[in-house]
């Protein structure tokens, strides 16, 4: 065994890894240009108020960057959320810490809150951002997956669980707007949270990285930090909320976010930063600052998202009875029955599919079930793929064609095999 740490070995592969084994050795149609749809990487372009901002300040690539985040940064943050969330205002010193995008971040928390005595359980939505997963383990805890289904609107049952699980846990990661399924909570269900971590003395984590992509403007996601403040909790007791630059504004090379919420919490979190976490640039954090007090771009961005997803839906709506997410940039669409094809030996039905989809269509997808886990016989995952909806309109909805395409083809060999005219 090679003399590195044990723990390694629990991590499982990422998705990414899974499909570009999972598509190893396919070569698509040579007559169509590939659309890949995989990667939750915006296709929109950065906006110019952080450009502008960027190159103003590259002197600051000379100086080292402090871990929390410099006071404007933190200032710009903060204003942000309260603006957006209509909060009564957060002290930028105290509870709100910069970090290298939500992902590093989401990891290393588990780190923080994890580990006090009997507290080992970390409830995990499934399906899930991976990073939630291996989070729990790298920190010595045991993930408890909680099933979002179509039956409870994708929204995990937290507070169904048994109370000697609760008991054991140390924190909660929540997605909202939710990676794959585009779920959104309430704020009913943001309270019920709340109430629970209370009951059962852990921290809730807030993935909200999603938030601003949403159909219909005049309802916007809420936050927990929100749902706190609606509660008279201005000390936002257990509540962390995770935000990015990423998906808001299309800057995911930027590296750039937040998290904000409890000082008690943030404090000992600030702590394994400085030891363990990676500084936000100053020239990034100052054209960030600039890029959170800007809603023009994010308006226009949310108004690219809503026609894709509407000329996607115009095709796939009708044909497999596909709706719009609640918000967020994917669509959690479900695999019909017969579409895996006949190379579906020992795949799930959405592997099955992403495979016929980019051998026959030249479309890159990802298999739900590199999204979640079999618990008790339920893989939420299994029966669907994500389509991210990352490139210009038109070409999701010439992806939303090939897709219609492929499934037709599928159809006529399920047919004629049938009649006794398929392959033996």
């Amino acid at each position: 065994m090679p003399p590195v740490n044990p723990r390694l070995a629990e991590l499982p592969p990422y998705p990414f890894e899974r499909l570009r084994a999972l598509l190893a050795g396919i070569e698509p149609p040579r007559d169509l240009t590939p659309i890949a749809l995989a990667l939750g990487e915006p296709g929109h372009p950065a906006p110019a108020v952080f450009l502008e901002a960027l190159a103003r300040e590259t002197a600051g690539y000379g100086r080292y960057p402090t871990t929390p985040g410099e006071g404007p940064f933190r200032e710009a943050a903060a204003r942000w959320l309260t603006r957006r969330f209509d909060l009564p205002g957060l002290d930028p010193e105290r509870e709100v810490v910069a970090c290298a995008g939500t992902r590093e971040a989401l990891f290393s928390v588990a780190q923080a809150v994890t580990g006090r005595e009997g507290k080992t359980k970390v409830l995990v939505p499934n399906p899930f951002y991976p990073i939630y997963e291996g989070a729990a383990l790298w920190a010595g805890g045991t993930p408890h997956y909680v099933p979002a289904l179509a039956q409870n609107r994708f929204l995990p049952d937290y507070a169904g669980l048994p109370a000697e699980v609760l008991d054991r846990t140390a924190l909660l990661y929540l997605c909202t707007p939710a990676n794959p399924t585009g779920a959104v909570a309430d704020r009913a269900y943001l309270e019920k949270l709340i109430t629970l971590a209370d009951r059962h003395d852990f921290v809730l984590v807030s993935d909200e990285c999603y938030s601003e992509i949403y159909p219909d403007e005049g309802r916007p996601p809420w936050s927990l930090l929100q749902a706190a403040a609606g509660l008279g909790r201005t000390d936002y007791s257990r509540c962390l909320a995770f935000q990015s630059l990423s998906k808001r504004s299309n800057l995911p090379g930027a590296r750039c976010g937040f998290v904000a919420g409890d000082a008690e919490v943030l404090v000992p979190y600030l702590r394994l930063r400085t030891y363990a976490g990676s500084s936000v640039p100053l020239p990034v954090q100052r054209a960030a600052a600039a890029t959170w007090d800007d809603e023009t771009h994010v308006v226009a961005s949310r108004a690219a998202y809503r026609d894709k997803f509407a000329e996607v839906l115009k095709v796939l709506g009708p044909l497999l009875g596909a709706k719009a997410p609640d918000a967020g940039m994917f669509l959690w669409l479900p695999v019909p029955s017969g579409a895996a094809g006949p190379d579906a030996d020992g795949l799930t039905p959405g592997e099955a599919f992403a495979r016929r989809l980019y051998a026959e269509g030249a479309v890159t997808v990802l298999p739900g079930a590199y999204l979640s886990r079999e618990v008790d016989g339920t893989h939420p995952g299994a029966g669907y793929v994500r389509v991210a909806m990352v490139e210009s309109a038109a070409r999701c909805a010439q992806a939303a064609g090939r897709i219609r395409d492929v499934l037709a083809a599928g159809r006529g060999h399920s047919e004629a095999t049938r009649a006794g005219g398929g392959h033996g």
